[in-house]
């Protein structure tokens, strides 16, 4: 520490020497010592120390934890409570160690006992692949009182199964927790030379999307969601947890975005015991698809994890992906077979060697040749003299030791001695050690057989909980609840949530971008607030939605004072937040003379009046924006007139300009796109519904929005036709027979059964075809040939009935399965043609509008415009 004297008399202290390195001494402790996992093992030190103290209590029966944490601290030079709090960790993850007593739990983020009411062991697998003392390298232990392990010898990627994370001085790690099973599956594949794939596995289950995983390497991200479905229209249940969180603080987050409105809960219940179950009521009004989104999008039902893969390699920190370890721990694994083998092999050499030697001792009586010798010296001379003839075949030389350990051998063992036991000893001995070297020779093909076995032995109960899926980016903007009021002054120019005096424009929530237009043709796009100034004049206010390319704003305009006036069709897709854009052509003195925002496209036919002016001949005539193209905001537009206009007026309203959208639906995240992507469902007007059928029997229709959710037991999911009828073949619970029923849906917006309530009651089959055919094949009762297969047109064994009918038996025997056949042709009715079609005047057909319903649909469906009549011809309906 050097000190100088400033100019302004100030003392100048530099802190260098000893302070710099104490702080590296302590970072580097930290970091090797206390943070940071080895890679060769896969523990922290505390970790080693636990499993290794464990392995000096164990004798197969439980131990108090206190009793362990205690008989740690021998080795480990911290205190109680980080020892007790890392056995739990390790405990919890249900692979080392057997546990008995209160343990916390994992789901709800209770802890556990205090460590004198609890008990643990070691598990049979941690016996069977972390301990070896003669293969494992020893040292001091941090007092020199004791010996503890270096590394202990884990023949298993234990450190990806189990997962670590750690904080450090200036550095930190996560590695995430995988598949038991799945990283047998790994090592195997990596002894074979093939590729293989990790992704995290968590304890907690729910669903995972693995797309940016990145092995595991820093820079990767892993995007975790809970499990929840729709239990009936106005709850919701979760049932797995996202990896990090807990029911209680998952719950939390859920109150705390309810607070802020971004979503509305009437009710939460929490039943989680031994699984998770939390049960979400919705207030009523509220959709439950959205809400699953909104869940997503606003609390901890969504979670994204960063993870880090930083390992201990000789003393300094490495960074690698989650396959790198698990190469360097299953080439690992094969050092520390191959030396097991190796000690082994020695072993068995040994014994062999001292057999063949007892033998030879026994056999050939050397032992009397000691009878006259009265020293030490020259007993190991004579039984070294007599050994000389017969020792040739052993495969090494003879030691003091060897002769020394024959001394020792019992009179009663020589008496009873027996030549063929000793050589069937000797023989056996020899085929392990053919085979130990065999196993040696085939390191890699044994190594495989171990790691299968481990497979066989210990994989029970540890499938994948985790599901592996895609995500759908969320939009928050589409799916939060909008609990705010949006107003506008129109000629002052303010619009915001808190001027409750002024004009109501929409509902919109406090993320919402609002999109703003001008009388002097301006935009612009900004944040709601509570009071926001936009410019005075405003003609049009709404909540602006990114990528629309649906709503479609028509607009007239005048271009300055004197200019012409203008026409123009456009789309905002994307805008810069607060910048004004200016859809004339900036000339001072422009003015919108006409506009509308169309939310699906619509062009309408309006009349264009102009002024009295010099020797105009035309001064009234009709504009369809229909003949328009639809362009960017900055387009132009198309001329209208060079001469004043007096006024616009609509003359018809719109109808959609837009195609029907084609919605495919992609079975990977179980979620309908706009983009291609999966089964193509078919191509949708506004009013048309998707059919929907459960395994359970219940039936809906929905009008498809791509925030949708469906459930795993979906057996049918395809556009519905309103008047084609469907097929059903369910099983009656209470009379325990197959019934067989046709029915149209009445109601669109009600979910209906097509199944009897009882709870033996399934459904096992349905049809949307015109014309099905099924196939029942019938059980083989004993003594009686098997009855033939029937083959039933649905069509003609029942007439089509409503939803709730019972419908009729298909039959009385036993049935042993009911297949779909290909169905009869079918051939959709042709249109009526236009003049076909009989025009009747309103007054004829007044009160019976319900009863020709049918008929209307049927003869709109060809041309959605209206019919061009004479005005003295009176108001007439089309049907």
């Amino acid at each position: 520490m050097d000190m100088d004297e400033g100019d302004s008399g100030e003392t100048i202290t530099r802190v260098t020497g000893m302070y710099r390195d104490w702080f590296l001494d302590y970072a580097s402790y930290v970091i090797l010592e206390r943070a940071v996992p080895a890679i060769e093992d896969g523990f922290k030190p505390v970790q080693r120390r636990i499993m290794h103290s464990m392995k000096d209590l164990d004798d197969g029966r439980y131990n108090k934890v206190a009793n362990i944490v205690g008989h740690t601290m021998q080795y480990h030079p911290h205190g109680d409570a980080s020892i007790a709090d890392a056995m739990v960790q390790i405990g919890q993850k249900d692979l080392l160690i057997d546990t008995q007593g209160n343990w916390g739990n994992i789901l709800t983020g209770d802890r556990a006992a205090a460590s004198r009411y609890i008990e643990a062991r070691l598990s049979k697998f941690a016996l069977d692949v972390v301990y070896n003392p003669k293969i494992t390298d020893w040292q001091a232990s941090y007092d020199g009182r004791k010996k503890e392990p270096i590394n202990l010898p884990v023949m298993f990627p234990l450190l990806l199964a189990q997962g670590a994370e750690g904080i450090a001085v200036g550095l930190s790690t996560k590695v995430l927790p995988h598949n038991f099973i799945e990283l047998i599956d790994a090592s195997i594949k990596h002894l074979q030379g093939k590729r293989f794939t990790l992704v995290p596995d968590f304890p907690t289950g729910g669903i995972v999307d693995v797309t940016n995983y990145n092995d595991g390497i820093r820079g990767g991200k892993i995007r975790s969601r809970a499990r929840m479905n729709q239990l009936d229209k106005s709850t919701l249940v979760i049932t797995e947890i996202p990896f990090g969180t807990t029911t209680t603080s998952l719950i939390d987050s859920i109150l705390k975005a309810n607070d802020k409105g971004k979503i509305k809960v009437k009710k939460i219940e929490d039943n989680t015991a031994a699984d998770v179950e939390i049960l979400v009521h919705l207030p009523s009004g509220i959709s439950p698809d959205k809400t699953i989104d909104a869940l997503y999008a606003f609390t901890n039902c969504e979670t994204s994890i960063s993870p880090l893969g930083c390992v201990i390699e000789d003393n300094r920190p490495l960074f690698i992906g989650v396959s790198e370890m698990l190469r360097r721990s299953t080439d690992r694994t094969v050092e520390l077979l191959k030396s097991e083998l190796e000690i082994q092999l020695n072993e068995l050499e040994e014994q062999w060697h001292f057999a063949s030697l007892e033998r030879i001792f026994i056999e050939n009586r050397i032992y009397r040749d000691i009878e006259e010798e009265e020293t030490w010296e020259g007993v190991i001379s004579a039984i070294d003299k007599g050994l000389k003839p017969h020792v040739k075949h052993l495969k090494r030389k003879v030691t003091e030791e060897d002769i020394v350990r024959l001394t020792e051998i019992r009179i009663k063992r020589i008496s009873k001695f027996d030549i063929d036991k000793a050589q069937q000893k000797i023989d056996a001995l020899e085929d392990s050690i053919a085979q130990v070297k065999h196993h040696l020779e085939h390191l890699i093909e044994y190594s495989i057989d171990y790691f299968k076995r481990l497979k066989k032995d210990y994989a029970e109960g540890k499938e994948r909980k985790s599901e592996i899926r895609v995500f759908d980016d969320i939009q928050k903007t589409k799916v939060v609840i909008r609990n705010t009021k949006l107003y506008v002054n129109r000629e002052e120019g303010f619009v915001g949530t808190s001027m409750r005096r002024e004009e109501y424009v929409t509902d919109c929530s406090d993320i919402d971008d609002i999109i703003v237009f001008t009388q002097d043709g301006r935009m612009v796009v900004t944040k709601v607030d509570s009071k926001t100034f936009v410019g005075k004049g405003i003609i049009h206010v709404a909540v602006f939605k990114k990528k629309d390319k649906r709503t479609t704003y028509n607009m007239i305009y005048k271009d300055g004072t004197r200019g012409a006036t203008y026409v123009k069709r456009f789309n905002v897709t994307a805008v810069t937040r607060d910048k004004e854009y200016h859809l004339t052509q900036g000339n001072k003195g422009s003015k919108v003379l006409y506009f509308t925002a169309n939310p699906n496209g619509e062009a309408e036919i309006v009349t264009i009046l102009l002024r009295q002016s010099g020797s105009i001949k035309k001064l009234k005539w009709d504009l369809d924006f229909a003949d328009l193209m639809v362009k960017g905001r900055g387009s132009k537009g198309n001329i209208v007139t060079k001469y004043p206009v007096k006024r616009i007026e609509l003359k018809e309203k719109g109808l959609s300009t837009l195609k029907p959208r084609k919605i495919w639906f992609d079975d990977t995240v179980q979620r309908l796109n706009l983009d291609g992507r999966g089964e193509l469902l078919g191509e949708f007007k506004s009013e048309d519904r998707l059919l929907i059928v459960k395994q359970n029997g219940v039936i809906k229709t929905a009008i498809p929005e791509v925030t949708m959710h469906f459930d795993d037991d979906m057996v049918v999911l395809e556009k519905w036709i309103p008047n084609k009828p469907l097929s059903a073949i369910y099983w009656e619970g209470e009379k325990e027979l197959f019934y067989v029923k046709r029915f149209l849906i009445d109601n669109p917006d009600r979910d209906e059964s097509v199944i009897t309530d009882h709870p033996k009651s399934y459904l096992e089959r349905i049809f949307t075809v015109h014309r099905p055919m099924a196939e029942v094949v019938f059980v083989k009762e004993r003594g009686k040939d098997r009855k033939e297969n029937l083959e039933v047109n649905l069509e003609e064994f029942i007439s089509v009935k409503g939803i709730t009918a019972m419908g009729n038996q298909l039959t009385k025997s036993k049935v042993l399965e009911i297949n779909e056949l290909d169905p009869l042709p079918y051939e959709e009715p042709e249109p009526i043609a236009p003049e076909e079609i009989e025009v009747v005047e309103e007054e004829a057909v007044t009160g019976n509008g319900a009863d020709n319903s049918d008929s209307k649909t049927e003869t709109s469906s060809g041309d959605n415009t209206p019919s061009d009549l004479d005005d003295d011809e009176g108001q007439t309906t089309l049907f």
